[in-house]
């Protein structure tokens, strides 16, 4: 797989697809503790007929590199990668805090953004009271115990428990000083007040079940969007692997072009 070096970092990336299709390339950014393949599905349907292109944040999957403080810093990764890639208007395609990367994009480069997808994501954190008990006590039990907590909790009732204990254990593989400073990152992220500026067509798409990041949080903000469109999924946190045909379906209606009148 190819690699870019960016600030310290070797950035894994995908970059499928045909490069004269007009429309603008997708660009899938992964949340905490996952990797690119979060976006396999996704990925095999749009690379028929579009640019799409993924990454491993700084840290995770095949991606090394250490963790940073601000969201902000991730964003400026995901600007380098491009910047390389010669991709000037694109699409962001953004699960969980790579939404919140997602919407930074859309706020530094507005003219660079022509649509936006949040999936399962907020534009600020705001933590239950259950997720607020675990995250307080995170420094006091074993890492692979506080990640396997937060993995298990994303899926909705009913998913198959081997499946997420895949996903536990590719999760755990991510290196403890990195998911736990993107969890400072994340704590501070906050753009709620900012985000109708976002004049970008958005599309919000986000877990009935999802008790990570509940549902009443992110209609909060997705008011506050000029234009935004947002569709619930009878799914938990991890929208693209939970619901992956419905998922892709649901951004293939938003980013067709309308038919004529």
């Amino acid at each position: 797989m190819p690699q870019l070096e960016v600030d310290g970092a070797a950035l894994t990336y995908d970059d499928e697809g045909p490069r004269d299709g007009g429309a603008a390339p997708l660009v899938f950014i992964h949340g905490w503790t996952a990797n690119r393949h979060r976006w396999d599905h996704q990925m095999a349907h749009f690379a028929g007929g579009r640019r799409v292109i993924r990454l491993d944040l700084r840290g995770h999957g095949e991606s090394t590199g250490a963790g940073v403080r601000t969201i902000a810093e991730l964003a400026q990764d995901v600007t380098a990668l491009l910047d390389h890639l010669e991709v000037d208007r694109f699409v962001p395609v953004g699960h969980s805090m790579g939404g919140m990367i997602s919407q930074t994009l859309a706020l530094a480069h507005p003219e660079r953004v022509e649509r936006m997808v949040l999936v399962d994501s907020i534009g600020r954190m705001t933590y239950s009271r259950g997720r607020g008990l675990l995250m307080a006590v995170s420094t006091l039990v074993p890492f692979k115990l506080f990640v396997a907590a937060n993995i298990q909790r994303a899926f909705a009732p009913g998913y198959p428990r081997e499946r997420i204990r895949e996903y536990v254990r590719a999760s755990t593989g991510t290196p403890r000083e990195v998911v736990m400073t993107l969890y400072g990152a994340m704590r501070a992220f906050d753009v709620l007040d900012r985000v109708g500026e976002i004049t970008a067509p958005t599309l919000i798409v986000h877990g009935y079940h999802d008790i990570q990041l509940p549902v009443r949080q992110m209609l909060r903000m997705a008011k506050a969007y000029p234009d935004a469109e947002v569709r619930i999924i009878d799914a938990g946190h991890e929208l693209p692997v939970e619901r992956p045909a419905e998922l892709t379906a649901t951004l293939d209606r938003f980013l067709s072009p309308a038919p004529a009148a």
